[in-house]
């Protein structure tokens, strides 16, 4: 679920991959597990890193909204 949300604000967004983990500060590959999820349990610092990327909560992010 959380790979899907990521993704579908993404590309709301219209960020591509590259720049979403450049804005967040984080490294495009752990971006890439994320998204793929190949790692569904990412650290709260990791996730509020995305959130504030893209301008969303964390509760959003989590599907919580």
């Amino acid at each position: 679920m959380l790979a899907k949300i990521i993704k579908e604000l993404r590309k709301k967004h219209k960020v591509s991959q590259e720049e979403l983990a450049r804005q967040a500060g984080i490294t495009y590959s752990t971006l890439i597990k994320i998204e793929s999820g190949a790692n569904s349990n990412p650290t709260m610092k990791t996730m509020g890193k995305i959130a504030d990327a893209l301008g969303v909560s964390l509760d959003e992010l989590a599907g919580r909204t």
